[in-house]
Formats: structure tokens, sequence, C-alpha cells
């Protein structure tokens, strides 16, 4: 980690700790950096937008694809404030970032709360062992589609 490294993950945690004064949501702040230049941010806004997916990693991807016109940060470094959930993990694969730094880590989440490593530890069950259980319905009909999308010849692949 350099000075720069730490000037992004500064910013992060700034935008952390402006989320909790302002009574955003949780204390959670990311940065999207290419080069030295800040191409998103965020901060998370679960509560104050009633909107569960509004986590500030994924507010900073959503912004920072939109500053870069495509759907994917390659050559983009992520700095966040805390080990991301499973949500904003999933998000940052296919964002497909060059790196990713985080401060705090899911422990420390717990800690106070945030129990993210609940959802790490039921991904590991069979979904029939989960607390939510996940069932297929209408394989066959959803296949179908699958299907024309695998012969879809002007398909933009991600």
């Amino acid at each position: 980690m350099n000075d720069t490294d730490r000037f992004f993950m500064s910013r992060a945690i700034e935008l952390a700790k402006m989320g909790v004064e302002e009574n955003l949501g949780g204390p959670f702040g990311c940065v999207i950096a290419r080069g030295d230049e800040i191409i998103g941010e965020g901060n998370n806004r679960v509560t104050s937008t009633s909107d569960p997916t509004a986590h500030a990693e994924i507010i900073a991807i959503r912004e920072a694809c939109k500053s870069l016109s495509t759907f994917q940060l390659d050559g983009c470094t992520i700095y966040t404030s805390c080990e991301p959930c499973p949500m904003c993990l999933g998000a940052i694969y296919w964002a497909r970032p060059a790196r990713v730094f985080y401060a705090c880590t899911r422990a420390d989440a717990a800690a106070i709360g945030f129990d993210d490593d609940h959802i790490y530890k039921e991904l590991e069950k069979a979904n029939e062992e989960r607390e939510m259980v996940l069932m297929s319905l209408m394989r066959d009909e959803a296949l179908e589609v699958f299907g024309r999308w695998a012969a879809k010849p002007d398909k933009i692949e991600y």
C-alpha cells in the first residue's frame, strides 16, 4: 500500500463517517479509482433510501461504471471501509476491478451488529439446509431462454 492508496482509503473512511453523521445508513464508505482519479464513490444509504441494495460498494460501482460508460472496471481499484458483504463481493467480481482494499473486517462489522458472516455461512450450505430455502420452479421454460441467449450471435458477453 502506498500514499495514493492511503489517500483513497482515507476518503472511503470519510464517506463512512459522513454516512453515520448524516444518518444515511450504516458506517460504510467506498471509493473507486483509476490511476490517480476517483471515478466513483458512495456511502451506505440502505435506511435513507429504503433500499437493501444501497450499500456503499454498489453505489460506487454504479457511479464508476456510469462515469466510464462501461459495465466493467478494468484497471480500477476499489477502496472500501469494510470487507465487502456477499452481495457487494459478487458485484465486485462482476465489475472485475484490478484490486480491492478494505479497512475493517467482517468480524469487526459483526461486533457492531452487521453479521455479514451469517450470510457467508449460509452460502456454504446446500439450498435445503439454508435458513431461507431456495427452490427451482419452471426450469424447462427458463432453459429455453438460456438456449436463446447461447444461440444469439450479437450478444454482448460479460
